[in-house]
């Protein structure tokens, strides 16, 4: 937040790699591709049939679910949709400073006027209409998100209070350091919360009667990967949290291996000091 704050578009496209339209994607990339065999890799890719059951279909919109060309399909695309756009067209004409940070399909705006905010947000969705691309009305929205005051408030109200917005999984926030300055504050989105936590228990019932060692490699290989994202300053409750409810998790599902001998808490805390899960920790580092 190198402008301290100001308002902020966040953008959601609707089912993005399930409605880019193939043709209009193979145009963009011609413009910057010249290579044949590439444009025909790409292709391949585009044309990839997906397998739902025993049915395969080959539709002629959208990408990959789940392929690693995803992503990078959706970099090219966008590029010429929004960067480009955004840096030849928008900021010429804006009042004040504005900065767009995108990953793939995920992108924000960020304006230090509110007027060029209101002015951006209200073209955006003919801009990615005229790709064939819809924004969810619901989860597109102008955010104020104004850097607070050194000295708050002394009595508690604050009309001008600034909001959040979800970026990258992390909902972002304004707080204080421990020094009692203006910072802002990453902790887990709740959606990313939840359906990490849905994975985790749904892979706990599938694999409830392997070997408890299997299970706790398992489990472990899991919460360091998501120590590994999510563990960022400021994130230490909802990381610690989460770690809890997946040994709770775990908890529940062992207890249902067998109704012959009840799987106590008592019993479940002899496995923990047995076989350990990892402990949450913050494994990326900002300053405060």
């Amino acid at each position: 937040m190198g402008m301290r704050g100001g308002w902020v578009v966040e953008v959601d496209i609707r089912k993005f790699f399930d409605t880019v339209d193939h043709e209009r994607f193979r145009e963009v990339v011609r413009r910057r591709v010249r290579d044949g065999v590439l444009l025909r890799l790409i292709g391949k890719w585009l044309n990839a049939g997906v397998l739902e059951g025993r049915e395969l279909s080959y539709p002629d919109i959208g990408t990959p679910q789940g392929g690693v060309i995803s992503p990078l399909l959706a970099n090219i695309f966008l590029h010429e949709v929004v960067d480009v756009w955004f840096a030849s067209e928008v900021l010429p004409r804006l009042s004040g400073r504005a900065r767009l940070v995108r990953y793939a399909d995920d992108m924000v705006f960020i304006f230090e006027r509110e007027d060029d905010a209101k002015r951006v947000f209200d073209v955006l969705p003919k801009r990615f209409g005229k790709y064939g691309l819809t924004l969810h009305p619901e989860k597109t929205r102008m955010v104020k998100f104004s850097r607070p005051p050194w000295d708050p408030p002394s009595g508690g109200d604050d009309d001008g209070a600034s909001g959040t917005f979800d970026f990258l999984g992390f909902t972002h926030c304004w707080a204080r350091s421990r020094a009692g300055r203006p910072v802002v504050k990453r902790r887990t989105a709740k959606d990313r919360f939840s359906r990490a936590l849905r994975r985790v228990k749904e892979w706990c019932r599938s694999h409830r009667h392997d070997p408890l060692r299997v299970q706790q490699q398992g489990l472990a290989r899991k919460l360091r990967g998501h120590y590994a994202y999510f563990g960022v300053t400021a994130n230490n409750a909802a990381i610690a949290r989460f770690s809890y409810e997946v040994k709770l998790t775990w908890w529940k599902w062992l207890s249902r291996r067998s109704h012959s001998r009840p799987f106590t808490w008592a019993r479940m805390a002899a496995l923990l000091e047995r076989l350990p899960l990892p402990e949450p920790r913050i494994v990326h580092r900002y300053g405060t």
